[in-house]
C-alpha cells in the first residue's frame, strides 16, 4: 500500500505545522476524553484510552494536556459525543472515509455533505465505500529500530499479520482486536513505537494523476479543518513523480 503510506507521510509533515498542531491537539484530546469516559480513566485498564494517549504522545501532545483531557471525562465532559462515520467519493472516484466525533449530528452531517460537494466529491450512503477497506491495527517504527528481517521476526512473534518495510520505516499490520496485545509485545521487543492506532486499510486503490491528487488534497484539507472530524482516510495511489510535485 505505497499510496497509503505516502499519504501518512503527507499527514505527518502537515502535523508539524503550527497551524495544524493546535487543531490536531484538540482532536487527540477529544479522543482521550471520550475513551476515558467510555471505560476506566486509567490507561493501563482501558485499551482504547491507552492507544489514544500513545497516539497523543507520538504527536508531541504535552503530558498536562493529556492529563487535563482525562480529567474532563470525570467532570462529565464528553457525555454528548457520538461517533459517526461518513463515506463518499472524491476526484476520479477515490473512496473517502470520514470519522467524526460530534455533539450535534445535524451540524456535522450538513458540514461534511457541503464540504464534499464544494470540493468535487459526493457523500454516499454508509457502506458505499467501506467494503474497499479493512479495519486494522497499525504500528509504525522508524527505520532505525532495525532491519526488515529483525522487525518481521518481532512482528510475527507478537501476533502481527504483515509488515511493510522501506527506507522510511516499518509499518506493522494486525487484526483490529489484537492491536493492544501486539503493540505491547512489540514494545517489549523493539522499544517505543512511533505510532499505534486503528486505521482503515484500503484493499483496492485508485491511481491519481497530479490534477486529481491536488483536488483530493484540497477535499481532505477542507474535511480535516472541521472540528468535528477526527480523521480522513482515502484509497488513492500515486506515483513518486506525482507525489514529488505536490
Amino acid at each position: 500500500m505505497a499510496g497509503h503510506s505516502k499519504w501518512a507521510n503527507i499527514q505527518h509533515r502537515k502535523g508539524r505545522q503550527d497551524a495544524a498542531r493546535s487543531k490536531l491537539f484538540s482532536k487527540l484530546s477529544k479522543e482521550i476524553t471520550v475513551a476515558a469516559k467510555m471505560g476506566d480513566p486509567d490507561p493501563d485498564k482501558n485499551p482504547r484510552l491507552r492507544l489514544a494517549v500513545k497516539e497523543a504522545k507520538s504527536n508531541s501532545v504535552p503530558k498536562d494536556v493529556i492529563d487535563r483531557a482525562i480529567k474532563k471525562s470525570q467532570a462529565g465532559e464528553g457525555d454528548d459525543y457520538e461517533e459517526i462515520r461518513y463515506e463518499g467519493y472524491g476526484p476520479n472516484g477515490v473512496a473517502v472515509i470520514v470519522e467524526t466525533m460530534t455533539d450535534n449530528r445535524n451540524r456535522t452531517a450538513s458540514t461534511v455533505r457541503s464540504t464534499f460537494s464544494k470540493n468535487g466529491g459526493n457523500l454516499g450512503e454508509t457502506g458505499s465505500v467501506g467494503f474497499m477497506f479493512e479495519r486494522k491495527g497499525e504500528v509504525v517504527y522508524t527505520a532505525a529500530v532495525g532491519d526488515a528481517d529483525t522487525v518481521f521476526e518481532a512482528a510475527i512473534e507478537a501476533g502481527a499479520e504483515d509488515v511493510e518495510s522501506s527506507d522510511e520505516g516499518h509499518i506493522i499490520w494486525c487484526a483490529d482486536t489484537d492491536l493492544n496485545d501486539v503493540s505491547n509485545a512489540l514494545e517489549a521487543a523493539l522499544g517505543e513505537t512511533e505510532s499505534t492506532k486503528l486505521v482503515w486499510k484500503p484493499t483496492t486503490t485508485t491511481e491519481l494523476g497530479l490534477d486529481d491528487m491536488q483536488k483530493l488534497m484540497k477535499l481532505v484539507d477542507a474535511l480535516e479543518d472541521d472540528d468535528d472530524v477526527q480523521r480522513v482516510t482515502t484509497n488513492f495511489e500515486a506515483t513518486d513523480e506525482v507525489m514529488a510535485q505536490l
